[in-house]
């Protein structure tokens, strides 16, 4: 029996077995570590964790019935990503095996292709300073490999911090979903920072590149479970829900100047990460609070230089935030 582990699904090169011993053969063709995990009939068991091209083996001796086979890495947050499928193993006696594509379970909402966001509540501009969570980050940092002397460096002194500043602005914008390669995003961001500067960003085009810990999901992926725990981007952002997420690049503008055509922006409606008040980081898993806070995080385009700006990056918060989806 072999199984292919990717971002983000399990496929297994068959559906229904024979009961009796079986090998998985395990390979990981992702990008980032993934491990597989077989639980049912009082069995559960997985493999180590699995580095991207490499492979390794479970041997399990398997019951009739039906058995949950997933990834359970950053605790089983790549399962709610979508890594988790079915296993149903038959009688011995007459058996047969049936191939088949493995189905996955995804987060993204069955129909729902286009998202519309509107920035709404208190704005707050986010300034560099220390990440209040760094025990919690510490083991995530560990499976980051080059990277993780820089995220290290930002846990001291970055853009995820208790240190924020009232901010002012508009944003609104519409990102639509539709594979790997043909997402886009339309939507203008106009605000003023906490120096008196007035910025304006245009979004442009989606960011399609995946890099190692860093998937882009073809540039908007609306629904996603990452950050924190997750071991999936930065674990210097608390473990959030998303009603979408956007990787694009964008036109930037400092008091009605060109400042570059090649923004690099993230963009997040996450679970609300920030309490009232002093709106500083309130939990460390923040998955099941409510979706209203809208994220804005603009770095300059590869190669460029830092902005003017503390840091030399620019991340506003719309703390009460709202959306309408729909099939378009």
């Amino acid at each position: 029996m072999s199984a292919r582990l990717t971002e983000w699904k399990v496929e297994l090169s068959a559906g229904t077995i024979a009961a009796g011993a079986v090998t998985f053969t395990v390979t990981n063709v992702g990008s980032i570590p993934h491990a597989l995990e077989v639980e049912g009939q009082g069995i559960e068991q997985a493999t180590g964790v699995i580095q991207p091209g490499a492979s390794a083996t479970l041997t399990l001796t398997l019951k009739p019935g039906t058995y949950a086979v997933y990834c359970p890495v950053g605790n089983d947050s790549h399962k709610q990503l979508g890594m988790e499928t079915e296993l149903k193993v038959g009688p011995a006696t007459g058996a047969t095996a049936l191939d088949y594509d493995a189905g996955t379970m995804s987060m993204r909402t069955p129909g729902i292709k286009a998202i519309r966001v509107t920035g709404g509540g208190t704005v707050i501009q986010i300034l560099p300073g220390p990440f209040p969570f760094p025990d919690s980050a510490a083991p995530i940092l560990q499976q980051f490999g080059d990277e993780r002397e820089g995220l290290e460096s930002q846990v001291k002194n970055g853009p995820y911090s208790n240190n924020v500043a009232r901010a002012a602005g508009t944003f609104a914008f519409t990102a639509w979903d539709k594979g790997a390669t043909r997402d886009s995003v339309d939507g203008v961001a106009e605000f003023a920072t906490q120096d008196g500067a007035r910025w304006k960003l245009v979004l442009d085009r989606v960011q399609t590149k995946d890099v190692p810990h860093h998937p882009r999901f073809g540039g908007v992926i609306l629904g996603l479970y990452y950050h924190g725990n997750t071991a999936v981007h930065t674990p210097l952002v608390p473990t959030i829900n998303s009603a979408v997420a956007l990787w694009a690049f964008g036109h930037l503008y400092k008091n009605g100047t060109l400042v570059t055509d090649n923004a690099m922006v993230h963009v997040m409606l996450l679970s609300r990460t920030r309490r009232d008040g002093d709106f500083a980081l309130a939990c460390w898993d923040c998955s099941k609070n409510k979706v209203d806070e809208l994220q804005l995080q603009i770095l300059p385009g590869p190669g460029e230089p830092k902005f003017d700006a503390p840091g030399g990056f620019l991340f506003v918060n719309w703390e009460k935030s709202g959306s309408t989806k729909s099939a378009n």
